[in-house]
């Protein structure tokens, strides 16, 4: 098997950070290697843990998810982000911070594996 895809999990709930952590901890393929409750944390941590992907709230204290994606991408282009909102409206703008994806809280958890590049079919 190949080295599981390091995930970043940034959001200021911890019971959606809590809540990810468990539904990643069901798929060998993930390891999250750091949690953080703001942007400014989450850039952060990607300069410490270098992450391959960043799963980001949109709406965060401190610095927001899209001002902590487009940090992230101009240091480190190779670091994929997927963002999280609870609103379709802001599609745009995460594709213009430079985020991989967009996708729904509260929506399937197989749309969220899907964006992380993880093959929901078989577990």
């Amino acid at each position: 098997m190949a080295h599981p895809v390091r995930v970043l999990i940034a959001d200021d709930s911890a019971r959606a950070r809590e809540g990810l952590r468990a539904l990643f901890a069901t798929w060998p393929e993930l390891a999250v290697v750091g949690e953080a409750a703001n942007g400014q944390e989450a850039v952060r941590l990607v300069a410490e843990q270098r992450p391959d992907i960043v799963l980001m709230d949109v709406h965060m204290p401190v610095l927001d998810g899209l001002q902590a994606t487009r940090r992230i991408k101009q240091q480190w282009p190779g670091v994929a982000v997927v963002l999280l909102t609870m609103y379709t409206l802001e599609h745009s703008q995460a594709l213009d911070a430079g985020a991989e994806a967009l996708v729904l809280k509260g929506g399937p958890p197989e749309r969220l594996l899907a964006a992380l590049g993880i093959d929901v079919g078989v577990q």
